[in-house]
This record gives C-alpha cells, sequence and structure tokens, in this order.
C-alpha cells in the first residue's frame, strides 16, 4: 500500500494545479485523513511553498471549530504535505450539482461561514478563495472551511504576489481583480456572490474569459437575482446587492452582520426553489 509518511494512501480524492487530495488512513490511531500534497513541480517555486506553508500557519493559528484541522505537516522528499480533518460529506459545490438548499440549511450555512471568517478577519487573516468546492460537510453535515492555501496575513507585508491574480475569478472581489490591498470584506464578496449562486443555480458573471469576469466584477452591476427567480422576495437583491457592492465600504461591515440578514430572510413564509448548480 502506497504511503505519505506513516499515513496508508486509499484513494485520491482531488487533484488541482496547486495540490492533489488524498483519503489515507492513521495506522497509529486507527483513523481516516485527508492528506493534501503540493504538486511536485511546484516544489523549486518559492511563491507556491510559501502559500503552502502559510495555510498550515493560517489554519494552526485558527484552531476554530467551523474550521478544517490541520492535524500534521511534513515533507514525502521534497513535497510538503499537511494531515487533515476529512470530510465524508463532500463539498458544497458537489451538493449543489445534485440538489439546492432549503431555507433551514441555507441559514445554518451562512452561520456557520460567518463564525469561521469572523474569526479570521479578527486575526487578520484573509482568506481570499471563498468558494463551493472550499466548504466541506462532516459526518453531520456541519459545514467547515478549507483550503486557506491564498490567505493573506494582513499585517505582514511580504510582496510575494506581485502582479499575480490571486484567487477564484468567479468568486474574486472587486479588489482582488484590480490586485489592490484586501480585506475581511473581500471575503465578504464572495460570500454574496456563493449566495447568488444557491438562490439562482448561476454565477453572478460567466465567461469563458477569466480577465472577462474580473472585469465585470469590477464594473458590471450586479444581476438580479429576482430576474432570474420572480418568486423570490426584493429582500434577496437587497442582501446580495450589500454584500456584492463594488467598493468595501458599502458592504457589510462582518460576516456575521451578512448572516444575520439571511437567517432573517429564511424566516419568511416562501420555499426556496431547489437549484442544480
Amino acid at each position: 500500500m502506497p504511503k505519505i509518511g506513516r499515513y496508508e494512501i486509499i484513494e485520491e480524492l482531488g487533484k488541482g494545479e496547486m495540490a492533489s487530495v488524498y483519503l489515507a488512513r492513521d495506522p497509529f490511531i486507527k483513523r481516516e485523513v485527508a492528506i493534501k500534497v503540493l504538486a511536485y513541480e511546484l516544489t523549486q517555486d518559492p511563491l507556491f511553498l510559501n502559500f503552502f506553508h502559510q495555510e498550515a500557519e493560517a489554519i494552526a493559528s485558527l484552531e476554530h471549530p467551523t474550521i478544517v484541522p490541520i492535524y500534521d505537516f511534513g515533507m514525502q522528499g521534497v513535497q510538503p504535505y499537511i494531515v487533515m480533518r476529512y470530510m465524508p460529506n463532500g463539498s458544497l459545490k458537489s451538493r449543489l450539482k445534485r440538489r439546492g438548499l432549503n431555507r433551514q440549511e441555507l441559514c445554518d450555512l451562512f452561520g456557520r461561514l460567518a463564525e469561521g471568517l469572523d474569526e479570521a478577519h479578527g486575526l487578520g487573516i484573509v482568506h481570499r478563495d471563498v468558494k463551493p468546492s472550499n466548504i466541506l460537510f462532516n459526518q453531520t453535515q456541519n459545514a467547515f472551511l478549507t483550503d486557506f492555501g491564498l490567505a493573506k496575513f494582513m499585517q505582514r507585508k511580504t510582496g510575494m504576489t506581485g502582479m499575480l491574480l490571486v484567487g477564484t475569478p468567479e468568486y474574486m472581489s472587486p479588489e482582488q481583480a484590480q490586485r489592490l490591498p484586501v480585506d475581511g470584506r473581500s471575503d465578504i464578496y464572495a460570500l454574496g456572490v456563493i449566495l447568488h449562486l444557491i438562490l439562482t443555480g448561476k454565477h453572478p458573471f460567466r465567461s469563458p474569459s477569466a480577465a472577462r469576469i474580473a472585469s465585470a466584477h469590477v464594473h458590471s452591476p450586479v444581476p438580479s437575482v429576482r430576474q432570474i427567480v420572480p418568486e423570490l422576495p426584493a429582500m434577496w437583491d437587497e442582501i446580495i446587492g450589500r454584500a456584492m457592492a463594488k467598493a468595501p465600504e458599502d458592504r457589510y461591515e462582518n460576516t456575521r452582520a451578512l448572516a444575520r440578514d439571511v437567517a432573517y430572510a429564511t424566516r419568511g413564509q416562501w420555499h426556496l426553489r431547489t437549484v442544480q448548480a
């Protein structure tokens, strides 16, 4: 059986440009874990090594019950790896492909995301890549934030990103798209994009071109969810409009304030439509 460190590999869970994630078994304490391994071709790149070590540092410093915890960090040859809690119920991305969320699920989801992000922001950490594939569910269907590989420590001036566009275009705040300084309000913007996706099954801005998506985040008005799903109450456009305001100062002051409005809206006498994302 192949191993990473002492961990016995069961299967590959996913592979991205930066890293691969494996389901593994810890033979010492007999539990399943998730192991994230930096891609071999990136091990000679100081920028990506920095991102990878930064993720471990960010998670270790947070230790919050809504953030996937880290168990171990090590090296497999020249490849660093992070050992984390295994989340057996997949991601929000895969869930939205199967079905939508009901009102209570939406309320609970944003409540938990707000708790974790508010804690991170209070410690000066901005996630910068909040998206459905980075929201995972445990055995009891509770949501957890993961993948702090692009997290920015606001008080630290590394200068390492240079002209690199950091984040995922569909969820990128206008200031990220313009490579401007960011704070926690950038993550609030991403939550607004996720809310739009959950309610309508569509991203606010889509294009085959990442540059065009980034430009739309900067210049284009936020599409109305009621133009896509007319039966939705007007308050959803107000909530998303505030979360996705172009100027950070016009957004919610923190993630908990956004979650409170989502909770209020979900208490209305209407049924959240099931969508396929």
